[in-house]
């Protein structure tokens, strides 16, 4: 395992992480390969694409925090694998995994998988209707979105930005209720694959923690990537992208993050918060369970330290 940064500053500041994704993807494309990654279609609908080019690829840096469709795409791959093409595909270790069965044996030769290490996926149709909320609010279409903007926050924050034709809307909402662990789909309270046992040949994330490996890293605050090594063809691809990064060995020890050893605990309340949304909708859930129920909490706890305080003081100097 490696913490990974690539060489080139610009790389690093359009992508969520140390851009290692941009030169394992940058080797396909110039070998005459495909590359396939998560996108945004319609109105800022998160689906898997196929990309031939460098500029389409770009498309897929960034951070998603939403279920990705993956219609028509594993057809898409045999026909690229068939026609002897190189493809390289990224997702979630579970789509990972299911296109490599989808696939089979014969045609894995030229299949690169590399799956992220994931905190679980919400579902789109609570994602469309806060996009809708949200334009609703500001009265407005919205233009572009981020999930977590480190051009104005840094890698380590979770802030996302959306843009208006008059202005940009900063939140933490969406973002509160997804580390809540409220969204997720159940099965991902239930992941086989929050583990080092990766089944395929690359993982890449966050590198968390990276302080313990090297303090002088990641200074500027702008990404650093976790790469785990897990195949013989993995091992081969990141040989031979060496080149365009700069790399430090890592031990287990300093880079097992929670979800590279057990599942995202699934809320106690997430079935509520389910049927409460199926019911009275996202406004409504937002406003039970999101990040304004909680700073109004917050506030509400802290008048109450302050009073007791105040009463406190007001027995003693009595």
């Amino acid at each position: 395992m490696y913490a990974v940064r690539h060489k080139n500053i610009h790389e690093i500041e359009t992508s969520r992480s140390g851009a290692a994704f941009i030169a394992i993807s940058d080797y396909v494309l110039e070998q005459g390969g495909v590359v396939y990654g998560v996108g945004y279609t319609d109105h800022f609908r998160v689906v898997h694409k196929r990309a031939t080019t460098k500029d389409e690829r770009n498309e897929f840096k960034g951070s998603k925090y939403v279920q990705s469709d993956l219609r028509d795409i594993f057809p898409l791959v045999k026909q690229d694998l068939k026609q002897g093409l190189m493809v390289l595909f990224s997702g979630t270790p579970c789509q990972t995994a299911g296109l490599a069965s989808y696939i089979g044996k014969r045609l894995r030769e030229k299949l690169i998988l590399v799956d992220i290490v994931c905190h679980g996926v919400p579902s789109p149709y609570i994602w469309k209707d806060y996009l809708n909320y949200l334009e609703k609010k500001q009265g407005a279409k919205i233009l572009e979105v981020n999930f977590r903007d480190k051009k104005r926050f840094g890698w380590a924050s979770h802030y996302e930005s959306y843009r208006f034709p008059q202005r940009i809307e900063i939140t933490t909402d969406f973002t509160y209720l997804f580390f809540r662990h409220l969204m997720s789909r159940e099965s991902c309270g239930k992941c086989y694959f929050s583990n080092t046992i990766r089944p395929n040949d690359i993982t890449i994330g966050d590198f968390w923690g990276w302080e313990k490996t090297d303090p002088q890293f990641n200074q500027d605050n702008k990404g650093c990537s976790l790469v785990f090594i897990n195949t013989i063809q993995g091992n081969t691809i990141f040989n031979l992208i060496k080149q365009s990064l700069n790399i430090v060995p890592a031990q287990l020890k300093n880079s097992l993050q929670p979800n590279l050893q057990y599942p995202s605990p699934t809320h106690p309340k997430r079935i509520k918060f389910e049927q409460d949304y199926q019911k009275k909708g996202f406004e409504y859930v937002l406003k039970k369970y999101g990040d304004n129920w909680w700073k109004q909490n917050i506030r509400k706890y802290k008048s109450d330290i302050r009073r007791k305080i105040k009463r406190v003081l007001k027995h003693i100097l009595k």
